[in-house]
């Protein structure tokens, strides 16, 4: 679960980074956070974490999830990225991550749905 500071949802996606508007809607857009922002009073001027909005665990993952796309990766590693998403959501995130051609994916999964988009699987087995 990422951690997320007494601060504005747009402190807490950047960081300290230096971002325009557009940059930042797109990297919320990417992890499904567009429809959260229009329901937030602030949009991304509200203040979350312990003094501000606490936000849902689902909330919470995209919020890191865009703190990560924010930065323009070339390579993103989830392990359970999609763990605190419902069915809708959770389906919503991949179909864009995965649309996005410029980004290569290491994904830690148990998710069936998730497995079958994949490239290469690996699975990994305790050594008894």
């Amino acid at each position: 679960m990422p951690r997320l500071f007494s601060n504005t949802l747009r402190n807490n996606i950047l960081l300290g980074l230096k971002r325009s508007d557009d940059e930042i809607y797109a990297a919320t857009k990417l992890a499904v956070m567009d429809r959260d922002l229009e329901r937030l009073d602030d949009d991304l001027e509200t203040l979350v974490g312990a003094r501000g909005v606490k936000l849902s665990g689902g909330q919470a993952q995209r919020s890191g999830a865009a703190r990560m796309f924010v930065r323009e990766p070339e390579l993103v590693i989830f392990d359970d990225l999609s763990s605190a998403l419902d069915v809708e959501t959770e389906t919503q995130l991949w179909e864009r991550i995965f649309a996005n051609n410029a980004l290569t994916c290491l994904v830690v999964s148990h998710r069936r749905p998730l497995l079958r988009r994949a490239d290469h699987i690996i699975v990994l087995k305790m050594a008894k």
